[in-house]
């Protein structure tokens, strides 16, 4: 057994590729192992900001052997009609290196055929170890990529050294004008290198103790968490840590070492969000914040390096991000004197899309819409909604979303606020874009979940209008994230109103616009684009398939309905007895389908009792009088779990009609009764289910 070990340096890597590229190292060198039979014990990448290598421990030193029964021509083939062995026979042999007397007969599902039994594997691992590396770099993908020099080849960034060891000895191949060989190169400036590294095994402790570098992301964490937390605790706080700033910090350092700093407290004046954004999209920084969550003169940096003046680089830091605290506190003053009805003048200014108008004109639809949403839900919010939806893109005029864009709608609500709109408005506004992603919290208040839903619905109704619809994996107004963004708030808040009426109330809304696609194509368009996130989002939370699309063709226009119907369903389809229940109200289902059309009349669900004349006819229309009332209160009560659970009572009787009453009779008006009496159940089955779409 021997140690495997690959590095490839680079330069600088982007902080966000390298999760990526750790992930599909692994799945690489895994597969590629598998496909050469190469045994091995544990695998482990690593990547820092200059290197991303894999480490695999007690692979074998050749590839395994086994046996295998290989086959070639037909016997009929093999052999002339005296039982002489053919060319063809001599000839698969000697391909196969193998001795034609010991070829032999098989039965096969095809026929019989001349095969041979083979060893492969005994191959030496070092021999395939280059191409494995090769095909690993090559296959290797990345956000971009760029070219250097004169070179062909492409790569994340230019390729610096590699390092290949297996064992003690070196695994030869050349990328880029680069070969591989035993160094490695340490920390840029506590130990620029090369190193050289005699064994797979020696590596690590070669890499920690001369290149000085901690070559564990886990451990980077481990260590930037665990210095933030006892740097913070000296001035009585604890580190505001985000995790995607986090995960940045990870990428960007081989050798992290926390230093605490201060900023002077007039800056505290500003809003906690303004300076927690200047520390961590700027300075790369946490905040500290006390017991109580206020935030303190305080901020946590990760260096790259040990310096040898603490005191001086940490005046540096402070100097630089108080040039940028003084510009979040000349912001936040300058917008303090700013008038409300002045912002809102400045938006007839601002373009929302070419061809539908400004963002004035997207305010006075937001607060139309969020009027009506008030109206249909909670009528008591109708006039702190129609507020909202008017106040909600002022903030976009501001000085400080002037520099700090992404603190669009956060400072919203905090100007609205310091400027006498009640508490319900403000909030609203500072929701307004939640959820941000499939990650991120829906709002938390009703009147933000209001104007959310109705942002995300104006947005999409003018991009639909104007025929923008996302194509594959273009989608540049994120419209994927705004439609899912609706029905999750639509299901997590549960509100119930009509997804296709508040797709009209949104066109209706805007009004002297030219439209490339009608109002009703690009409704129908809409409105199918919401099925297709729903689709997504049930089957992103583990729903099987068949369920998802069964519930889905129900109707989706009260998404919390089809929640609930989802979880019913699901549930139901664990049940014991299901799969015989969906074949019974799947052929009901089916009959209707395709009988009900040529009916010659209408199918109402009326179901005659003179026309009943078989008695397993006249035991199920029984049966539905006695169950269906039962049946109804429970759809209108959304109980779905107790009306799946009533249609065990039905499923003997629906059995017993099939197995004794002709359907499709002569009797026209009897043929229609019995279609009917389907057609009773199957109304009621799909406000549950499109039976017909579960597969079984």
């Amino acid at each position: 057994m021997s140690h495997f070990l690959f590095e490839i340096g680079f330069e600088e890597m982007p902080a966000r590729f390298l999760p990526g590229l750790s992930s599909e190292l692994s799945t690489l060198v895994a597969d590629q192992f598998a496909k050469a039979n190469i045994e091995s014990g544990d695998l482990r990448v690593f990547a820092t900001p200059r290197r991303l290598g894999v480490s695999v421990k007690d692979v074998a030193e050749a590839t395994r052997r086994e046996e295998i029964v290989v086959t070639g021509p037909p016997e009929r083939a093999a052999f002339d009609v005296d039982g002489r062995p053919t060319k063809a026979a001599a000839g698969f042999a000697k391909g196969q290196g193998a001795e034609l007397g010991d070829a032999f007969i098989i039965d096969t599902d095809k026929g019989r055929y001349l095969a041979v039994r083979k060893a492969v594997g005994g191959q030496q691992v070092l021999d395939l170890l280059p191409e494995i590396c090769l095909d690993c770099v090559r296959r290797l993908s990345f956000p971009k990529k760029m070219r250097w020099g004169s070179r062909d080849f492409s790569f994340g960034r230019p390729i610096q050294w590699l390092l290949a060891l297996f064992g003690d000895k070196i695994i030869p191949f050349e990328i880029a004008d680069v070969a591989s060989g035993r160094t490695t190169r340490g920390h840029r400036v506590m130990s620029r290198g090369p190193l050289s590294v005699e064994t797979a095994d020696a590596y690590f402790q070669t890499i920690r103790e001369k290149g000085h570098i901690m070559i564990s992301a886990t451990e980077r964490k481990e260590l930037i968490i665990s210095q933030a937390k006892e740097l913070a605790a000296e001035v009585g706080g604890t580190p505001i840590i985000d995790p995607g700033l986090l995960a940045e910090v990870i990428g960007l350092t081989e050798h992290p070492v926390v230093v605490l700093a201060r900023f002077d407290e007039k800056f505290l004046e500003a809003p906690r969000e303004a300076l927690i954004t200047s520390m961590q999209n700027h300075q790369k920084s946490f905040g500290v914040e006390d017991a109580q969550g206020r935030l303190l003169p305080y901020f946590l940096t990760t260096l790259g390096l040990t310096p040898k003046d603490m005191g001086l680089v940490r005046k540096g830091w402070e100097r630089v991000l108080t040039a940028r605290l003084e510009d979040a506190r000349f912001f936040w003053e300058t917008d303090l004197a700013g008038d409300l009805d002045a912002w809102l003048a400045k938006l007839e200014n601002v373009v929302f899309l070419a061809g539908i108008g400004s963002m004035g004109d997207k305010s006075r639809r937001l607060e139309k819409l969020c009027g009506l949403l008030a109206e249909k839900v909670k009528p008591e919010l109708f006039l702190s909604m129609s507020q909202a939806g008017r106040l909600a893109k002022v903030d976009l005029v501001s000085e400080m979303v002037g520099e700090f864009a992404e603190l669009q709608g956060v400072m919203g609500g905090i100007y609205a606020r310091r400027k006498g709109q009640d508490e319900i408005v403000a909030r609203a506004i500072g929701e307004q874009y939640l959820p941000a992603g499939p990650d991120s919290p829906v709002p938390s208040t009703l009147g933000g979940a209001f104007l959310a839903v109705a942002d995300k619905v104006d947005t999409l109704a003018g991009c639909f209008g104007l025929d923008m619809i996302p194509t594959g994996a273009a989608d540049p107004y994120a419209l994927r994230r705004q439609a899912l963004g609706i029905c999750r708030i639509m299901i997590e808040h549960e509100l119930r109103f009509s997804l296709t009426e508040l797709v009209q109330n949104a066109y209706d809304a805007y009004t002297g616009v030219t439209w490339k696609l009608d109002r009703v194509h690009a409704l129908a368009k809409l409105l199918d684009f919401f099925g297709q996130r729903l689709k997504a989002y049930f089957l992103g939370l583990g729903h099987d398939t068949r369920v998802v699309e069964a519930a889905l063709g129900a109707g989706f226009d009260d998404v919390r309905a089809l929640k609930l119907r989802v979880d019913a369903l699901g549930a139901f389809a664990k049940s014991e007895g299901f799969e015989q229940a969906v074949l019974t109200f799947k052929r009901a289902a089916n009959i209707i389908r395709k009988q009900g059309a040529e009916a010659g009349h209408p199918l109402s669900g009326e179901i005659k009792a003179e026309l009943l004349a078989d008695e397993a006819e006249k035991k199920l229309a029984g049966k539905f009088e006695e169950a269906f009332p039962r049946l109804d209160a429970l759809l209108a009560a959304d109980a779905y779990d107790d009306a799946l659970a009533l249609l065990g009572e039905l499923r003997p009787f629906v059995d017993g009609f099939f197995d004794n009453v002709m359907v499709i009779c002569d009797d026209p008006k009897q043929r229609l009764n019995r279609l009917n009496l389907l057609q009773a159940l199957v109304s009621r089955l799909g406000r549950m289910a499109d039976f017909a779409a579960l597969q079984v």
